[in-house]
Protein backbone atom coordinates (compact mmCIF):
# COMPACT_ATOMS: atom_id res chain seq x y z
CA UNK A 1 0.00 0.00 0.00
CA UNK A 2 1.35 3.26 -0.93
CA UNK A 3 -0.29 6.86 -1.00
CA UNK A 4 0.23 10.21 0.71
CA UNK A 5 -0.50 11.53 4.17
CA UNK A 6 0.23 15.28 5.85
CA UNK A 7 2.16 15.35 8.74
CA UNK A 8 2.29 18.87 10.43
CA UNK A 9 1.64 20.60 6.87
CA UNK A 10 4.37 18.78 4.77
CA UNK A 11 3.22 16.36 2.38
CA UNK A 12 4.99 12.91 3.09
CA UNK A 13 5.30 9.59 0.42
CA UNK A 14 4.81 6.25 2.00
CA UNK A 15 5.08 2.73 0.68
CA UNK A 16 5.26 -0.16 2.89
CA UNK A 17 6.17 1.28 6.17
CA UNK A 18 3.04 0.15 8.53
CA UNK A 19 2.68 2.48 11.09
CA UNK A 20 2.94 6.55 10.99
CA UNK A 21 5.55 6.64 13.45
CA UNK A 22 7.58 4.97 10.70
CA UNK A 23 6.78 7.23 7.95
CA UNK A 24 7.50 10.40 10.24
CA UNK A 25 11.06 9.14 11.16
CA UNK A 26 11.69 8.60 7.28
CA UNK A 27 10.94 11.80 6.80
CA UNK A 28 12.85 13.11 9.89
CA UNK A 29 10.46 13.80 11.97
CA UNK A 30 10.40 12.48 15.76
CA UNK A 31 7.79 10.94 17.64
CA UNK A 32 9.15 10.14 21.41
CA UNK A 33 8.70 6.29 22.28
CA UNK A 34 9.67 3.82 24.81
CA UNK A 35 8.18 0.67 24.16
CA UNK A 36 8.43 0.41 20.21
CA UNK A 37 11.42 -1.00 18.16
CA UNK A 38 11.06 -1.94 14.72
CA UNK A 39 11.72 -5.33 14.77
CA UNK A 40 9.50 -6.61 17.12
CA UNK A 41 5.97 -6.84 17.57
CA UNK A 42 3.78 -3.88 18.22
CA UNK A 43 1.74 -3.78 21.57
CA UNK A 44 1.40 0.51 22.21
CA UNK A 45 1.85 0.16 25.99
CA UNK A 46 4.09 3.34 26.62
CA UNK A 47 1.38 5.81 24.89
CA UNK A 48 3.87 7.81 24.20
CA UNK A 49 3.79 8.36 20.76
CA UNK A 50 0.80 9.49 20.68
CA UNK A 51 -0.07 11.83 17.24
CA UNK A 52 -3.19 13.93 16.89
CA UNK A 53 -5.10 12.32 13.43
CA UNK A 54 -8.10 14.58 11.56
CA UNK A 55 -11.40 12.78 12.61
CA UNK A 56 -9.65 10.08 14.90
CA UNK A 57 -8.36 12.15 17.21
CA UNK A 58 -5.34 11.15 19.59
CA UNK A 59 -3.80 7.80 18.53
CA UNK A 60 -0.67 5.95 19.22
CA UNK A 61 1.42 6.16 16.26
CA UNK A 62 3.10 3.29 16.65
CA UNK A 63 -0.37 1.03 15.92
CA UNK A 64 -1.74 3.08 13.37
CA UNK A 65 -1.54 2.47 10.07
CA UNK A 66 -0.70 5.29 7.25
CA UNK A 67 -3.96 5.84 4.97
CA UNK A 68 -3.61 7.87 1.94
CA UNK A 69 -4.98 11.52 2.60
CA UNK A 70 -4.64 11.34 6.29
CA UNK A 71 -3.36 14.64 7.77
CA UNK A 72 -1.68 14.05 11.47
CA UNK A 73 -0.30 16.50 14.04
CA UNK A 74 2.49 15.20 16.34
CA UNK A 75 2.98 18.25 18.10
CA UNK A 76 0.12 19.74 18.95
CA UNK A 77 -1.33 21.65 22.16
CA UNK A 78 -3.55 18.63 22.54
CA UNK A 79 -0.42 15.87 21.86
CA UNK A 80 2.22 17.59 23.83
CA UNK A 81 -0.33 17.61 26.72
CA UNK A 82 -0.96 13.87 26.90
CA UNK A 83 2.39 13.35 26.08
CA UNK A 84 3.59 15.57 29.50
CA UNK A 85 0.62 13.63 31.76
CA UNK A 86 1.99 10.19 30.29
CA UNK A 87 5.34 10.83 31.27
CA UNK A 88 4.31 12.38 34.77
CA UNK A 89 2.84 9.14 35.52
CA UNK A 90 5.25 6.88 34.59
CA UNK A 91 7.96 9.19 36.73
CA UNK A 92 5.60 8.90 39.75
CA UNK A 93 6.20 5.04 39.71
CA UNK A 94 9.57 5.23 39.05
CA UNK A 95 12.53 5.16 41.68
CA UNK A 96 14.33 8.42 40.39
CA UNK A 97 17.46 7.81 41.72
CA UNK A 98 19.15 8.92 38.63
CA UNK A 99 22.82 9.21 40.40
CA UNK A 100 22.88 5.73 41.04
CA UNK A 101 20.96 4.01 37.83
CA UNK A 102 23.28 2.10 35.69
CA UNK A 103 21.61 4.34 33.04
CA UNK A 104 21.84 7.40 33.62
CA UNK A 105 22.62 9.09 31.33
CA UNK A 106 21.54 6.82 28.51
CA UNK A 107 17.90 6.60 30.05
CA UNK A 108 15.22 7.39 27.32
CA UNK A 109 12.73 8.15 30.29
CA UNK A 110 15.35 10.43 31.56
CA UNK A 111 15.74 12.32 28.16
CA UNK A 112 12.01 12.53 27.31
CA UNK A 113 11.52 14.18 30.97
CA UNK A 114 14.12 16.69 29.91
CA UNK A 115 12.92 17.37 26.61
CA UNK A 116 9.28 18.10 27.70
CA UNK A 117 10.39 20.15 30.60
CA UNK A 118 9.01 18.01 33.32
CA UNK A 119 9.81 19.31 36.42
CA UNK A 120 7.34 18.44 39.36
CA UNK A 121 4.82 15.88 39.43
CA UNK A 122 1.53 16.08 40.34
CA UNK A 123 1.53 12.96 41.20
CA UNK A 124 2.43 11.02 44.47
CA UNK A 125 5.55 8.60 44.14
CA UNK A 126 5.64 4.91 44.90
CA UNK A 127 5.45 4.08 48.63
CA UNK A 128 6.93 0.72 48.37
CA UNK A 129 10.17 -0.54 47.19
CA UNK A 130 10.62 -4.00 45.54
CA UNK A 131 13.79 -5.88 46.56
CA UNK A 132 16.37 -5.95 43.65
CA UNK A 133 16.80 -9.57 41.50
CA UNK A 134 20.66 -9.90 41.52
CA UNK A 135 20.62 -13.75 41.36
CA UNK A 136 22.27 -13.93 38.19
CA UNK A 137 25.89 -13.91 37.08
CA UNK A 138 25.12 -11.79 34.01
CA UNK A 139 21.88 -9.68 35.07
CA UNK A 140 20.55 -7.36 37.66
CA UNK A 141 16.44 -6.63 37.40
CA UNK A 142 15.35 -3.61 40.02
CA UNK A 143 11.81 -3.47 39.24
CA UNK A 144 11.08 0.06 40.77
CA UNK A 145 12.66 1.20 37.31
CA UNK A 146 10.41 -0.98 35.04
CA UNK A 147 8.18 0.60 33.48
CA UNK A 148 6.30 -2.03 31.80
CA UNK A 149 7.23 -1.74 28.44
CA UNK A 150 7.58 -5.11 27.17
CA UNK A 151 10.88 -4.76 25.36
CA UNK A 152 12.04 -7.28 27.57
CA UNK A 153 9.15 -9.74 26.95
CA UNK A 154 9.05 -9.44 23.09
CA UNK A 155 12.84 -9.45 22.32
CA UNK A 156 13.48 -12.43 24.76
CA UNK A 157 10.43 -14.53 23.36
CA UNK A 158 10.46 -12.73 19.59
CA UNK A 159 14.08 -12.99 18.60
CA UNK A 160 15.90 -15.17 21.44
CA UNK A 161 12.70 -18.06 21.34
CA UNK A 162 13.62 -18.05 24.98
CA UNK A 163 10.38 -16.16 26.92
CA UNK A 164 12.01 -16.14 30.40
CA UNK A 165 10.12 -12.80 31.29
CA UNK A 166 6.35 -12.10 30.83
CA UNK A 167 3.72 -10.19 32.92
CA UNK A 168 1.91 -10.88 35.84
CA UNK A 169 -0.90 -10.03 37.44
CA UNK A 170 -3.65 -7.14 35.93
CA UNK A 171 -3.75 -2.97 36.38
CA UNK A 172 -1.78 -1.29 38.95
CA UNK A 173 -0.31 -4.68 40.33
CA UNK A 174 1.01 -5.83 36.80
CA UNK A 175 4.98 -6.45 37.27
CA UNK A 176 7.47 -8.36 34.88
CA UNK A 177 8.70 -11.15 36.66
CA UNK A 178 10.84 -14.03 35.00
CA UNK A 179 9.11 -17.65 34.72
CA UNK A 180 6.84 -18.99 37.78
CA UNK A 181 8.31 -16.15 39.44
CA UNK A 182 11.57 -17.51 40.56
CA UNK A 183 14.76 -15.53 40.58
CA UNK A 184 16.67 -15.06 37.74
CA UNK A 185 19.31 -17.13 38.12
CA UNK A 186 16.82 -20.07 38.06
CA UNK A 187 15.07 -19.68 35.05
CA UNK A 188 15.78 -20.48 31.63
CA UNK A 189 17.78 -17.44 30.92
CA UNK A 190 20.83 -17.66 28.81
CA UNK A 191 22.38 -14.79 29.97
CA UNK A 192 22.66 -13.38 26.36
CA UNK A 193 21.65 -9.72 27.53
CA UNK A 194 19.18 -8.54 24.66
CA UNK A 195 17.33 -7.73 27.21
CA UNK A 196 19.57 -4.98 29.05
CA UNK A 197 20.40 -3.86 25.30
CA UNK A 198 16.86 -2.74 24.71
CA UNK A 199 15.59 -1.65 28.10
CA UNK A 200 15.03 2.22 28.20
CA UNK A 201 15.02 2.91 31.63
CA UNK A 202 17.56 1.14 33.66
CA UNK A 203 15.25 -1.59 34.93
CA UNK A 204 17.73 -3.99 33.72
CA UNK A 205 21.28 -3.91 34.00
CA UNK A 206 24.79 -5.73 33.81
CA UNK A 207 25.78 -7.44 37.04
CA UNK A 208 29.10 -5.09 37.17
CA UNK A 209 30.23 -6.87 40.92
CA UNK A 210 33.37 -7.67 38.86
CA UNK A 211 34.51 -4.27 38.74
CA UNK A 212 34.94 -4.50 42.59
CA UNK A 213 36.64 -8.03 42.34
CA UNK A 214 39.04 -6.49 39.84
CA UNK A 215 40.00 -3.38 41.87
CA UNK A 216 40.38 -5.67 45.13
CA UNK A 217 42.93 -8.12 42.75
CA UNK A 218 44.68 -4.47 41.53
CA UNK A 219 45.65 -3.40 44.84
CA UNK A 220 46.67 -6.84 46.24
CA UNK A 221 50.54 -6.71 45.60
CA UNK A 222 50.12 -10.84 46.16
CA UNK A 223 48.48 -10.91 42.94
CA UNK A 224 49.79 -10.93 39.28
CA UNK A 225 46.56 -9.62 37.21
CA UNK A 226 46.76 -10.15 33.63
CA UNK A 227 43.42 -9.34 30.81
CA UNK A 228 42.66 -10.59 27.78
CA UNK A 229 40.87 -8.32 25.33
CA UNK A 230 38.15 -9.52 23.06
CA UNK A 231 38.28 -8.36 19.20
CA UNK A 232 34.80 -6.61 19.52
CA UNK A 233 35.30 -4.46 22.37
CA UNK A 234 37.65 -2.46 20.78
CA UNK A 235 35.67 -0.45 18.71
CA UNK A 236 32.48 -0.50 20.83
CA UNK A 237 35.32 1.39 23.36
CA UNK A 238 36.16 4.03 21.48
CA UNK A 239 32.32 5.11 21.07
CA UNK A 240 31.90 4.70 24.72
CA UNK A 241 34.99 7.78 25.11
CA UNK A 242 33.41 9.11 22.47
CA UNK A 243 36.34 8.62 19.78
CA UNK A 244 33.38 6.63 17.17
CA UNK A 245 33.52 3.15 15.83
CA UNK A 246 37.49 3.37 15.52
CA UNK A 247 39.61 1.07 16.27
CA UNK A 248 41.17 2.09 20.28
CA UNK A 249 43.19 -1.21 20.76
CA UNK A 250 46.54 0.23 21.19
CA UNK A 251 45.00 3.24 23.90
CA UNK A 252 43.40 -0.03 25.63
CA UNK A 253 46.38 -1.82 26.16
CA UNK A 254 48.13 1.20 27.16
CA UNK A 255 44.99 2.05 29.34
CA UNK A 256 44.91 -1.04 31.51
CA UNK A 257 48.73 -0.59 32.23
CA UNK A 258 48.18 2.67 33.56
CA UNK A 259 45.45 1.38 35.81
CA UNK A 260 47.79 -1.16 36.79
CA UNK A 261 47.19 -4.47 35.37
CA UNK A 262 50.69 -6.39 35.19
CA UNK A 263 50.17 -8.04 31.47
CA UNK A 264 47.56 -7.65 29.06
CA UNK A 265 46.95 -10.19 26.00
CA UNK A 266 44.96 -10.99 22.98
CA UNK A 267 42.09 -13.07 23.25
CA UNK A 268 42.62 -13.30 19.09
CA UNK A 269 45.30 -15.56 19.96
CA UNK A 270 43.41 -18.24 21.30
CA UNK A 271 40.93 -17.47 18.81
CA UNK A 272 43.31 -18.88 16.49
CA UNK A 273 43.36 -21.97 18.31
CA UNK A 274 40.21 -22.35 18.56
CA UNK A 275 40.17 -22.39 14.69
CA UNK A 276 42.36 -25.11 14.88
CA UNK A 277 40.90 -27.20 17.08
CA UNK A 278 37.59 -26.74 16.15
CA UNK A 279 38.46 -27.47 12.62
CA UNK A 280 40.57 -30.91 12.99
CA UNK A 281 37.78 -31.40 15.30
CA UNK A 282 35.11 -31.29 12.07
CA UNK A 283 37.52 -33.01 9.84
CA UNK A 284 37.78 -35.97 12.08
CA UNK A 285 33.96 -35.82 12.36
CA UNK A 286 33.71 -36.11 8.78
CA UNK A 287 36.18 -38.81 8.14
CA UNK A 288 34.31 -41.14 11.15
CA UNK A 289 30.84 -39.89 9.48
CA UNK A 290 29.52 -38.68 13.44
CA UNK A 291 27.45 -36.07 14.94
CA UNK A 292 27.36 -33.83 11.84
CA UNK A 293 26.44 -31.21 11.69
CA UNK A 294 28.89 -29.13 13.91
CA UNK A 295 28.19 -26.42 16.52
CA UNK A 296 30.73 -24.19 17.42
CA UNK A 297 30.94 -23.76 21.31
CA UNK A 298 32.48 -20.72 21.39
CA UNK A 299 29.23 -18.78 22.36
CA UNK A 300 28.16 -19.72 26.06
CA UNK A 301 24.53 -18.19 25.58
CA UNK A 302 24.11 -20.63 22.51
CA UNK A 303 25.68 -23.67 24.43
CA UNK A 304 23.32 -22.85 27.88
CA UNK A 305 20.30 -22.71 24.82
CA UNK A 306 21.51 -26.14 23.61
CA UNK A 307 21.74 -27.74 26.58
CA UNK A 308 17.56 -26.09 28.21
CA UNK A 309 15.88 -26.30 25.13
CA UNK A 310 18.03 -28.78 22.67
CA UNK A 311 19.95 -31.25 24.09
CA UNK A 312 19.36 -33.28 21.26
CA UNK A 313 22.40 -31.76 19.81
CA UNK A 314 24.69 -31.31 22.14
CA UNK A 315 26.87 -34.08 20.83
CA UNK A 316 26.87 -31.73 17.74
CA UNK A 317 28.59 -29.32 20.41
CA UNK A 318 32.16 -29.00 19.80
CA UNK A 319 34.40 -30.34 22.49
CA UNK A 320 36.81 -26.99 22.30
CA UNK A 321 36.53 -24.18 24.80
CA UNK A 322 35.66 -20.81 23.39
CA UNK A 323 38.60 -18.56 23.19
CA UNK A 324 38.25 -16.73 26.25
CA UNK A 325 38.46 -19.90 28.39
CA UNK A 326 41.24 -21.34 26.63
CA UNK A 327 43.29 -18.32 26.94
CA UNK A 328 42.29 -18.62 30.95
CA UNK A 329 43.97 -22.00 30.94
CA UNK A 330 46.66 -21.19 28.92
CA UNK A 331 47.19 -18.62 31.28
CA UNK A 332 46.95 -20.31 34.58
CA UNK A 333 48.33 -23.79 33.58
CA UNK A 334 51.32 -22.91 31.33
CA UNK A 335 52.41 -19.14 31.49
CA UNK A 336 51.92 -19.23 35.52
CA UNK A 337 54.85 -22.26 34.93
CA UNK A 338 56.79 -19.65 32.89
CA UNK A 339 56.34 -16.68 35.79
CA UNK A 340 57.50 -19.12 38.66
CA UNK A 341 54.08 -18.22 40.06
CA UNK A 342 51.00 -20.64 41.54
CA UNK A 343 47.76 -20.49 40.15
CA UNK A 344 45.98 -19.11 42.71
CA UNK A 345 48.45 -16.16 42.73
CA UNK A 346 47.37 -14.89 39.27
CA UNK A 347 44.06 -13.54 38.24
CA UNK A 348 42.51 -12.94 35.10
CA UNK A 349 40.54 -10.47 33.90
CA UNK A 350 38.84 -10.79 30.69
CA UNK A 351 36.97 -7.78 28.22
CA UNK A 352 34.51 -9.26 26.56
CA UNK A 353 31.11 -7.82 24.77
CA UNK A 354 29.00 -9.97 25.99
CA UNK A 355 26.95 -10.43 29.64
CA UNK A 356 26.66 -14.36 29.00
CA UNK A 357 30.69 -14.09 29.26
CA UNK A 358 30.20 -13.69 32.61
CA UNK A 359 28.01 -17.07 33.13
CA UNK A 360 30.51 -19.10 31.25
CA UNK A 361 33.67 -17.58 33.27
CA UNK A 362 31.83 -19.16 36.52
CA UNK A 363 30.93 -22.68 35.23
CA UNK A 364 32.60 -25.30 37.53
CA UNK A 365 33.77 -27.33 34.56
CA UNK A 366 36.12 -23.88 33.48
CA UNK A 367 38.07 -24.85 37.24
CA UNK A 368 41.29 -26.72 38.74
CA UNK A 369 41.54 -27.46 41.69
CA UNK A 370 39.31 -25.15 42.91
CA UNK A 371 40.84 -22.25 40.96
CA UNK A 372 38.52 -20.96 38.33
CA UNK A 373 40.60 -20.61 35.06
CA UNK A 374 39.34 -17.07 34.31
CA UNK A 375 38.62 -14.72 37.47
CA UNK A 376 36.45 -11.89 36.37
CA UNK A 377 34.60 -10.48 33.17
CA UNK A 378 34.46 -6.80 32.48
CA UNK A 379 31.56 -5.85 29.36
CA UNK A 380 32.66 -3.00 27.49
CA UNK A 381 30.52 -0.61 29.48
CA UNK A 382 32.64 -2.26 32.70
CA UNK A 383 35.84 -1.19 31.28
CA UNK A 384 34.93 2.27 30.32
CA UNK A 385 33.89 2.46 34.23
CA UNK A 386 37.55 1.03 35.48
CA UNK A 387 39.17 3.46 33.39
CA UNK A 388 36.77 6.47 34.47
CA UNK A 389 37.42 5.38 38.11
CA UNK A 390 41.34 5.69 37.62
CA UNK A 391 40.99 9.01 36.29
CA UNK A 392 42.57 7.87 33.03
CA UNK A 393 42.01 10.58 30.36
CA UNK A 394 40.89 7.81 27.67
CA UNK A 395 41.84 9.88 24.64
CA UNK A 396 45.31 11.29 25.53
CA UNK A 397 46.59 7.54 26.06
CA UNK A 398 49.67 7.14 24.01
CA UNK A 399 49.61 3.43 21.99
CA UNK A 400 50.99 -0.20 23.30
CA UNK A 401 50.99 -3.27 21.56
CA UNK A 402 50.18 -6.68 23.52
CA UNK A 403 52.27 -8.54 25.62
CA UNK A 404 54.23 -11.37 24.25
CA UNK A 405 54.84 -14.22 23.91
CA UNK A 406 51.30 -14.06 23.21
CA UNK A 407 50.52 -11.19 21.00
CA UNK A 408 51.06 -13.05 17.46
CA UNK A 409 47.37 -13.48 16.30
CA UNK A 410 45.75 -13.86 12.42
CA UNK A 411 42.95 -11.94 10.70
CA UNK A 412 40.81 -15.57 11.23
CA UNK A 413 40.91 -14.54 14.83
CA UNK A 414 40.11 -11.08 14.88
CA UNK A 415 36.78 -11.83 12.39
CA UNK A 416 35.84 -13.82 15.65
CA UNK A 417 34.03 -10.35 16.51
CA UNK A 418 31.64 -10.58 13.48
CA UNK A 419 28.79 -12.29 12.86
CA UNK A 420 29.51 -15.72 11.06
CA UNK A 421 32.90 -14.65 11.97
CA UNK A 422 34.08 -18.25 13.29
CA UNK A 423 32.27 -20.30 10.59
CA UNK A 424 34.52 -18.65 8.12
CA UNK A 425 37.77 -18.70 10.50
CA UNK A 426 37.19 -22.83 10.02
CA UNK A 427 36.27 -22.91 6.39
CA UNK A 428 38.88 -20.94 5.83
CA UNK A 429 41.52 -23.34 7.64
CA UNK A 430 39.57 -26.46 6.72
CA UNK A 431 39.55 -25.45 2.75
CA UNK A 432 43.59 -24.59 2.82
CA UNK A 433 44.25 -28.08 4.34
CA UNK A 434 42.10 -29.55 1.96
CA UNK A 435 43.56 -27.84 -0.70
CA UNK A 436 46.82 -27.70 0.40
CA UNK A 437 46.56 -23.98 -0.54
CA UNK A 438 49.44 -21.60 -0.25
CA UNK A 439 48.76 -18.51 1.27
CA UNK A 440 45.81 -16.75 2.40
CA UNK A 441 42.18 -18.05 1.90
CA UNK A 442 39.24 -16.16 0.95
CA UNK A 443 35.38 -16.91 1.77
CA UNK A 444 32.97 -14.25 0.40
CA UNK A 445 29.48 -15.73 1.51
CA UNK A 446 29.62 -16.24 4.92
CA UNK A 447 30.39 -13.24 6.69
CA UNK A 448 27.30 -11.84 8.64
CA UNK A 449 24.94 -14.89 8.31
CA UNK A 450 23.75 -16.34 11.23
CA UNK A 451 23.31 -19.72 10.50
CA UNK A 452 25.12 -21.36 7.06
CA UNK A 453 24.64 -25.13 5.63
CA UNK A 454 27.24 -26.27 3.49
CA UNK A 455 25.88 -29.47 2.13
CA UNK A 456 29.33 -31.09 0.17
CA UNK A 457 30.75 -31.21 3.71
CA UNK A 458 27.35 -31.16 6.03
CA UNK A 459 29.20 -28.14 7.94
CA UNK A 460 27.13 -25.82 10.17
CA UNK A 461 28.90 -23.43 12.10
CA UNK A 462 25.98 -20.97 14.14
CA UNK A 463 27.52 -18.31 15.87
CA UNK A 464 26.22 -15.30 18.10
CA UNK A 465 26.22 -11.54 16.61
CA UNK A 466 30.25 -9.64 18.35
CA UNK A 467 30.99 -13.37 19.64
CA UNK A 468 34.47 -12.56 21.95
Amino acid sequence: MSGKITINGQLIDFTDEKNILAVARNAGIDIPTLCYHPELSVVGACRLCVVEIERMGVQASCSTAPIDGMVVFTNSGRVNRVRKMVLELLLANHDRECTTCDASGACKLQKYANDYGIKRLRFPSRSQCEALDNSSLSIVRDPNKCILCGLCVRICKEKQGVGVWDFKNRGSRTEIVAAMDQPLAESACINCGQCIAVCPCGALSSNSTAIDEVWAALRDPKKTVVCQIAPAPRAALGEEFGLGSVDVTAKLVAGLRKVGFDKVFDTVFTADMTTIEESNEFLGRVTEGKNLPLFTSCCPGWVKYAEQFHPELLNNVSTCRSPQQMFGSVLKKKYTQDLGIKAEDMFVVSIMPCTAKKYEAKRPEFMTDGVYDVDAVLTTVEAARLFREAGIIFDSLEDSAFDQPMEQATGSGVIFGATGGVMESVIRYVAGKLLNAQGRVDVEFTRGMMIQRLPAYRLMILTKPGCC
